[in-house]
């Protein structure tokens, strides 16, 4: 299976969401799918990742090339935001060829709180206040980057670390993120 990971920025994302979704398909048994991050073009936010016209423009370039589009944005405290998607996905089944799909879904604040799922946080943070929390990557996943000497990298950590969290994907991400982990692959396992 070919995947096209649609991020709203992949700049930073993409060292997140790959192995993220690489270990999702391995836990799904499908481990030889082939994984990439949509570098061009490049969406420089969440307005142009929420762009019907986008979405259909991307769609149509890589549609001979990919099996599973997977659309990936942060929440941002958006309650809407599931509904944007929802919208998006029904949008585009015109635009998809048989046997092609697209998928979206948001993380739970931000694509950093799922590689937080992933790692053993200081034991003064609980998990309910990192899903709580409107900026997770500011009070959170930074002070870890930082703490591990991991700014400098590719991505200001996120290079290390989602492919941390990835390696406990089975034992940590899938329990921690039931609302946005679970439920993609949920929702990957019923179409393959």
């Amino acid at each position: 299976m070919k995947v096209l990971i649609i991020p709203e920025d992949f700049r930073k994302d993409q060292y997140m969401l790959k192995p993220i979704i690489e270990a999702m398909l391995a836990y799904l048994d499908r481990p030889r799918s082939k994984v990439k991050v949509l570098t061009d073009p490049l969406l420089g936010g969440i307005d142009q990742a929420l762009n019907h016209e986008q979405i259909r423009k991307i769609i149509e370039r890589y549609r001979g090339m990919v099996d599973l589009f997977l659309l990936c944005v942060d929440r941002d405290a958006n309650a809407y935001r599931r509904k944007r998607l929802d919208n998006i996905e029904e949008a585009m089944k015109s635009h998809l060829p048989s046997g092609k799909v697209l998928l979206a879904e948001h993380a739970w604040q931000e694509i950093e709180v799922w590689v937080l799922a992933g790692l053993d946080p200081p034991p003064a943070w609980s998990w309910q206040a990192i899903r709580a929390e409107p900026d997770p990557k500011e009070k959170y996943f930074q002070p870890i980057a930082e703490q591990r000497g991991l700014l400098a990298e590719p991505g200001e950590g996120r290079k290390t670390l989602g492919l941390g969290a990835a390696q406990r994907y089975g034992q940590r991400l899938r329990q921690k993120c039931p609302d946005d982990i679970l439920s993609l692959e949920t929702r990957i396992g019923q179409i393959i």
